[in-house]
């Protein structure tokens, strides 16, 4: 299964351009994974080419980080050929990509920054794969 973060824009802080990659690096250790930036009017054509796509929006599901571990353990039982998790731009999601989602994640009620959301997902991403490895980065 290849997990892809697909993210409206450009990411403009180069901190967090360097933590995205040093996530995607991490991540990429467990399965593949990329990052791609695409814009508002090719989101909907963008996200065509995934099995599956759940965005990233403040009205979604919250999960624990062990709940998001269980969500990508049975996503890759699943076996979809691929899986898309979308940051979307600063007004949201046209109806056209909120209807072919397959549901939607909140990563707080609060609002961050999309530039900033991508690293925090992706940490979680990652803290995901530690979780069902048993790896020691999580603790409760």
């Amino acid at each position: 299964m290849k997990i892809s973060l697909v993210t409206v824009g450009k990411t403009n802080i180069a901190e967090l351009r360097d933590s995205i990659a040093d996530y995607a690096k991490r991540i990429n250790r467990y399965g593949s994974f990329e990052f791609v930036e695409t814009s508002d009017d090719k989101l909907e054509k963008t996200l065509e080419k995934f099995e599956r796509v759940y965005l990233l929006d403040e009205k979604g599901r919250e999960y624990t980080s062990v709940e998001m571990s269980q969500f990508l353990e049975k996503q890759m039982m699943m076996s979809p050929k691929s899986v898309a998790f979308v940051v979307g731009g600063p007004f949201g999601f046209p109806q056209g990509v909120r209807d072919m989602s397959h549901g939607q994640i909140a990563l707080s009620k609060m609002t961050f920054p999309h530039d900033l959301v991508r690293v925090i997902f992706l940490e979680q991403l990652y803290r995901a794969f530690t979780i069902l490895k048993n790896e020691k980065y999580h603790h409760e």
